[in-house]
């Protein structure tokens, strides 16, 4: 009898160990807008249980209108965020020590759609002209774009007046502005849904007017960073966001599904999750090392426009310590 309790207690103590050895830490992100496919690399490896590989048990939190990423980081709410970099440098620059820890998007999704019929061929064009852009940490990019064209988009001289765009089409659809900012894998296409074709606009990419900033990065605190067991998680969730990532390039309609499947709200489509995924997989690809890798010349291309113009920039001095990629590398020595 003592010997067989011996033996049970033993293996009571294995069956302990082994759930203790495999018990997941919590890890939260933060993401900039709600559920879609631009997300879907995440979607993706909490689906395929790559999180679950490396012992994490991830919280993926929508965004929205009302949601700040970065306020949302410096409120703990958050183990990493999603963030475009003009937002996050500025919230560093005011007092929001982000850091940019991966970088899965290496081309900038953003453009302005013009009607033709309001004579815009160029952006010489915009003067005179009513242009729409959303001011959730996207209006970054535009008003430099626009100090770099020399134009004052403030006070009674503004060359162009901006209508501050809400997170619709509506604008360009009911006349009240001659552009409208979109992007290529969401609002372009609502506006071709709602009934415009393509030969009735022209369009404008950021990344071919040479103001193209770099978007949907990943940011963690500066002091977070200090603490290695944080750094070991973070590493380990960028990790499993590098296989979720490359795992949605190549499976997009898969991708998509998922991504239906995690809307809390049940709104996304598949229809619209598939178009919007296969264009994401056009803007991912292209680091010199690999998907997730910050590139140095990149970040710097992103600090000069954000420094250009003389009216009112973005941020007032060149960052430091506002990137790094010591988790990334830890993640790739996995």
């Amino acid at each position: 009898m003592k010997r067989q309790l011996t033996v049970l207690a033993a293996t009571a103590a294995i069956a302990l160990g082994a759930t203790t050895a495999q018990a997941a830490d919590d890890f939260t992100i933060q993401l900039k807008w709600v559920t879609q496919a631009q997300f879907a690399g995440y979607f993706v490896a909490e689906a395929k249980g790559f999180y679950d590989e490396v012992g994490l048990d991830v919280t993926i939190k929508p965004g929205g209108p009302d949601i700040a990423p970065p306020q949302v980081a410096a409120a703990g709410g958050a183990d990493v965020i999603i963030e475009w970099m003009p937002a996050a440098l500025a919230a560093r620059e005011r007092g929001v020590p982000l850091v940019n820890v991966a970088q899965f998007f290496n081309r900038s999704g953003m453009m302005l759609t013009c009607l033709k019929a309001s004579g815009i061929a160029a952006p010489a064009d915009f003067a005179g002209k009513t242009l729409g852009v959303w001011f959730a940490g996207n209006e970054y990019p535009f008003l430099s774009w626009m100090s770099s064209l020399g134009l004052e988009t403030m006070g009674s001289g503004a060359d162009v007046t901006v209508l501050r765009q809400g997170f619709n089409v509506d604008p360009i659809l009911d006349g009240q502005a001659d552009c409208i900012s979109t992007m290529i894998y969401n609002e372009y296409w609502q506006v071709i849904d709602a009934g415009l074709q393509q030969d009735e606009l022209v369009t404008f990419f950021y990344e071919d007017q040479g103001v193209a900033t770099l978007e949907d990065g990943l940011y963690a605190l500066e002091s977070d960073l200090q603490d290695p067991a944080y750094v070991d998680k973070l590493a380990r969730f960028i990790a499993g966001s590098i296989k979720g990532w490359q795992y949605a390039i190549d499976h997009v309609e898969e991708a998509a599904e998922i991504v239906v499947e995690a809307d809390p709200a049940g709104v996304a489509t598949m229809a619209i999750q598939s178009r919007q995924m296969g264009e994401i997989a056009r803007l991912i690809p292209g680091s010199s090392k690999g998907l997730g890798y910050l590139e140095p010349a990149a970040y710097e291309r992103t600090v000069e426009v954000l420094l250009s113009g003389t009216s009112d920039p973005v941020i007032n001095a060149a960052p430091t310590g506002a990137w790094s990629h010591a988790a990334w590398e830890k993640a790739n020595g996995m």
